[in-house]
């Protein structure tokens, strides 16, 4: 038996975890529209019972009834939306966790998408796929409104009512064909919203170094290319819109000329009384509510679809490398063999208590480094091993309280420095003003180390320099004091003065028995203070030593004094 795809595996799930709500709405709203189909009966009844024959006690009980008929309907309509409310708000926010889990937490996901896209995918997206809910609701409601309306007509005049069971199916399955239309536009829309949601997000995050180099006007030419590319894509999905409601308007409307006009017919021929007449023509109006909900239906149908094939695209997505069940503990750092891209056969060893440093001048082989340490990618063959347990069916919660792996590029969360280095349970302020010292940075909070912890920060510390940033990703991670910690290229932002105290201040907090720290970079001042250093050329270990001794190693000196 086929597994059912992506997309269909999700909008079943979301209905299977709603389903009480969803039936509760349908049942409701389906009282809702019966009561809607019966004021026109309703009123045809008063006509002829009430009003004919001017009996004063049957206005009265009809009036008391038409009453009762609209206490019902709205009723039944508000209850109902309560609950597909309650549906949609609920799966709306867990899709949206979920969507955020699956990016932010783990090893990572494979995806080609940009940050903005993926944005655009956990919020709009989420929201448009919770809100298929809406449409069995709509749908099995508007059948059951459709259905009552037949068979009325049937029992009032056979011919119209064998009419209406032809021409309403012929009608929807017309506007159903339009559907694949407006999704495929729908679709091309969302694809190029996101384009450029993530092309402005990438913008902005990168305004100040653009301003510095003068890249202001090519990144603004980028982002108007792609901002008119998701005009004409929207252009494109509202006129699909606009034509599908034009048609569902004009073939309602038809069917409903048509309708009066044959009952109009029946009347003067006397094959029907005039409180029917009245009810026919009533009926054909409603019908138009039930049809035209039907038709709407089809349109979010392919908009919500589209949006759920995006979300589930991401939540299918595979990891960048699967995690075990196993837990973590402190130990030796040991790559044996590795071989992945970027690196072909490396050996290395990192002991507790050492402070190793990592130097080659190949992008690739530093990223892959950094990845298999971090546990974001598992090997192609050898193995990365921690406190001799395989990294890979280490269990990743507790792997993260035992390593920690700071990328060279750093994100800052929170709105004051202390929220940002404080990553965990609140620490003492002498642990705090350590860190901050070591990490050159008391110019931001004074001499002692916290008098201006509470400095306000711009979105994503924004407001601070390259080089101050850096020194807040150092603090924080010295102050989460992890028995391994991984350092990717951490000074490369600051003054020559600044190094070498961030360098100090790293050896005199990480030179300690219990803890070992691995940093991938090629900054002199770094190495130096290393108990030892291995020289990567062409994805294995070249050379090994103290920093000083390598200096006499061509290819070693090439690199970190350049």
């Amino acid at each position: 038996m086929p597994h059912p795809s992506p997309t269909r595996r999700l909008v079943g799930q979301m209905f299977r975890r709603q389903r009480r709500d969803t039936v509760l709405c349908a049942s409701f709203w389906s009282v809702h529209q019966i009561c809607e189909a019966l004021v026109p009966v309703a009123i045809g009844l008063v006509i002829d019972l009430a009003v004919g024959p001017s009996d004063g006690e049957a206005m009265a009980w009809s009036v008391l009834g038409v009453f009762v008929l609209f206490a019902v309907l709205t009723f039944a309509w508000r209850t109902g939306f309560w609950f597909l409310s309650r549906a949609v708000l609920e799966e709306s926010h867990r899709l949206r966790v979920t969507a955020v889990r699956r990016v932010i937490t783990g090893r990572g996901i494979r995806t080609e998408r940009q940050t903005g896209e993926l944005l655009s995918i956990a919020t709009s997206d989420a929201q448009a796929s919770a809100e298929l809910l809406e449409l069995g609701s709509r749908v099995v409601s508007a059948l059951i409104g459709l259905l009552v309306t037949t068979v009325v007509l049937v029992r009032i005049d056979l011919t119209l009512g064998l009419a209406m069971m032809v021409g309403i199916p012929l009608l929807v399955l017309a506007l159903n064909a339009l559907g694949p239309l407006v999704e495929r536009r729908t679709s091309t829309q969302q694809q190029a919203i996101g384009l450029a949601a993530a092309t402005a997000a990438d913008l902005l995050a990168g305004l100040r170094p653009l301003r510095g180099f003068g890249g202001v006007q090519e990144a603004s030419r980028r982002y108007r290319t792609t901002s008119r590319t998701s005009l004409r894509a929207t252009v494109g999905a509202a006129r699909a819109g606009a034509t599908f409601v034009g048609a569902s308007t004009f073939t309602t409307g038809l069917l409903l000329a048509v309708v009066a006009l044959v009952a109009g017919w029946f009347a003067l021929q006397g094959r029907i009384s005039v409180g029917e007449l009245i009810t026919i023509v009533g009926l054909a109006a409603f019908i138009t509510d039930p049809v035209l909900n039907l038709a709407d239906c089809v349109f979010q149908l392919a908009t919500s679809r589209a949006s759920a094939a995006r979300l589930a695209e991401l939540l299918d997505a595979p990891e960048l490398a699967l995690a075990g069940d196993r837990p973590a503990s402190p130990g030796p750092l040991v790559l044996r063999d590795v071989r992945t891209p970027g690196l072909d056969g490396l050996d290395l060893e990192v002991r507790p208590g050492e402070v190793v440093g990592v130097v080659t001048a190949e992008l690739a082989a530093a990223d892959a480094l950094t990845e298999l340490l971090s546990g974001a990618r598992t090997p192609d063959s050898g193995t990365v091993e921690l406190a001799g347990t395989p990294l890979g069916t280490l269990d990743l919660p507790s792997v993260r309280r035992v390593l920690l792996a700071e990328p060279h590029t750093v994100d800052l969360f929170g709105t004051t420095l202390r929220e940002v280095l404080q990553t965990g349970p609140a620490p003492e302020e002498a642990e705090l003003a350590r860190a901050v010292r070591a990490a050159s940075l008391t110019e931001l909070v004074g001499p002692d180390g916290t008098d201006g912890l509470e400095r306000e920060l711009l979105d994503h510390g924004s407001n601070l320099s390259g080089g101050q940033r850096q020194r807040v990703a150092m603090a924080r991670a010295l102050l989460a004091d992890r028995p391994v910690l991984v350092l990717r290229d951490p000074t490369t932002a600051v003054d020559g003065v600044t190094e070498h105290a961030m360098a100090e201040g790293l050896r005199g907090l990480r030179s300690r028995p219990d803890r070992s720290t691995v940093l991938v970079t090629t900054s002199a001042p770094l190495l130096a203070r290393c108990d030892r250093v291995v020289l990567v050329v062409g994805g294995r270990a070249h050379s090994t030593g103290d920093h000083r001794s390598l200096l006499d190693v061509p290819a070693y000196a090439e690199v970190v004094l350049r």
